[in-house]
């Protein structure tokens, strides 16, 4: 068991995009196929692809599958084609709005587009975009690896870490933010035990989190997010790090809902508490917290539970029964008490999501996506540029405007 042992999340090949889907790990591996910019941002607002570093993949690469396929049916890039460009960038850069790194990656691309079109065919263009994008996700894992050894070399010894949602090799094009640090902290004999919050109500920590450091051989423990605050009463912590979706002027930082709990837990015990993120999360043009817009998701996601699974017939009747359910137009099931099941064909056999409901009727839900926790709670943030302390006064706006040079 080994880091080695992950599969890579997001990448090109053949004028598509292929992601692992990640809506149905750990206990399905499904790798999806996007051939249109329409696809991936379905994938993009499903979860398939999530992780704010993965995001800015995922919207360089829209945009270049975009070039690859309509782009290329223009004649030439004038007017129509920037119009249209311009569109389909918008559309992928909306289709997650708290993440920044989602619109990074698509800008980058946006001024290549903006930029570099004049005297080119859609065809030239295409392959310059598609070489951009490709080099962003290979940026993407350097950037990980070094952000990795510089927050390994804040442990000296084994520490018992905390993590929320997941900020690893899948949450990123490969390695891992918050628990690319602990790999490589791991790798020096520098972790005693992680404990791994579930993260409702999609539960990422439970997972993705979970199955992550199984195969990188990392020891771990699965708990509930309201058990946290007792496993550091108990004095189990050492420090506490996660990832991080939009970082503020002064530190300010979104992400997964659950975070800024743990921040008061953590300062409340007296407990570390870091942001492993690359420089590509800080905006800048953001003040403070107040000022990030928060995706509230479908409450299905709190008001039921999803199981995805795959069953491959062992007889004729099984599959001509399955096939008679997915050859209809919908293959949508409604059952009894709201809930519902999708049987879909996959390969040479069938696969399932069902929609359990565990809650009432009619309930009424909210389910923000992410939370802001404030730059006072936050220790240090861990970028591959070094590891951003506050100024002596506690204040992070100077040192993160130094370091972002």
């Amino acid at each position: 068991m080994a880091v080695s042992d992950l599969p890579r999340t997001i990448w090109w090949e053949d004028d598509k995009v292929l992601l692992l889907d990640e809506t149905r790990l750990p206990l399905t591996g499904d790798v999806l196929v996007c051939n249109t910019f329409e696809g991936l941002i379905l994938a993009i607002k499903s979860l398939a692809v999530r992780g704010a570093p993965a995001l800015g993949a995922a919207g360089a690469l829209g945009v270049a599958l975009w070039c690859a396929t309509e782009g290329k049916d223009f004649e030439a890039i004038d007017t129509a084609y920037h119009a249209r460009a311009t569109a389909v960038c918008n559309e992928l850069a909306a289709a997650r709005p708290t993440a920044v790194n989602l619109s990074w990656g698509v800008d980058k691309m946006r001024l290549i587009i903006e930029e570099q079109s004049a005297g080119m065919t859609p065809a030239g263009l295409a392959e310059a975009v598609i070489a951009a994008a490709e080099e962003l996700c290979r940026a993407d894992e350097a950037a990980n690896r070094q952000l990795a050894a510089n927050g390994a070399a804040l442990f000296k010894e084994p520490t018992n870490f905390l993590t929320h949602c997941n900020a690893g090799s899948l949450a990123t094009v490969f390695y891992g933010t918050a628990l690319g640090v602990i790999y490589t902290a791991a790798e020096q004999g520098h972790v005693a035990h992680v404990w791994v919050d579930e993260t409702r109500p999609v539960n990422q920590g439970a997972r993705l989190t979970a199955w992550e450091l199984l195969t990188a051989g990392v020891p771990s423990t699965l708990i509930a997010d309201n058990m946290a605050g007792f496993i550091m009463h108990q004095g189990e912590v050492d420090a506490v790090i996660v990832g991080a979706d939009r970082i503020c002027a002064n530190g300010d930082t979104a992400n997964k809902i659950g975070t800024y709990s743990l921040s008061i837990l953590a300062k409340e015990h007296r407990i570390p508490f870091y942001i492993a993120a690359p420089s590509s999360t800080f905006d800048t043009t953001l003040t403070d917290g107040s000022r990030i817009a928060i995706e509230a998701r479908d409450p299905r996601e709190l008001e039921g539970v999803t199981v995805s699974g795959r069953f491959d017939a062992t007889t004729p009747e099984q599959q001509r029964a399955l096939e008679a359910v997915c050859d209809s137009a919908d293959s949508q099931l409604t059952m009894a008490q709201g809930h519902v099941m999708e049987i879909r064909r996959k390969g040479g056999g069938f696969s399932f999501d069902a929609w359990f409901k565990t809650t009432p009727t009619n309930v009424e839900s909210f389910n923000p996506a992410f939370d802001v926790t404030p730059a006072a709670h936050i220790t240090a943030f861990i970028t591959e540029l070094g590891v951003i302390f506050p100024d002596s006064a506690g204040d992070f706006s100077a040192p993160i405007a130094r370091a972002l040079v």
